[in-house]
């Protein structure tokens, strides 16, 4: 099949993606109206039809309204977007990514408490 190779999603696609990973295999109504905005029928069959070429999406054609599924799931679409952002963005320093995270808005003490405990499990794991 074309288009097998690693492709990050568009912030159209991911907005699709989170419909799908959300509600489970829909058809192009159903994503759209799980969308919950103004996008056209056609634009986002158009897009569902992009995604489908870049392999971030599957289809069931068995039945006359085509079926679709998330191809990747959402750890790693979220995952390989990370990294891209940290390469692209922080040159692949992970630090700076956090830093800006937590200095571009306040954090919770609950969120700050949570980021503890991942830093926590993170350094108890290495060896």
């Amino acid at each position: 099949m074309a288009g097998q190779k690693s492709v990050h999603p568009t912030k159209g696609e991911f907005r699709i993606l989170k419909v799908l990973w959300n509600q489970g295999p829909c058809t192009v109504r159903q994503v759209q109206e799980g969308l919950r905005d103004e996008s056209g029928y056609t634009t986002v069959l158009k897009l569902m039809q992009i995604m489908l070429e870049k392999a971030l999406l599957s289809r069931n054609e068995k039945e006359r309204t085509h079926v679709y599924t998330a191809a990747v799931p959402e750890v790693q679409a979220k995952c390989g977007l990370v990294q891209d952002l940290i390469e692209k963005a922080f040159g692949g320093s992970a630090q700076e990514l956090i830093l800006q995270a937590l200095s571009s808005r306040k954090s919770s003490p609950e969120e700050l408490s949570e980021i503890r405990r991942m830093i926590d499990t993170i350094e108890r794991k290495k060896p």
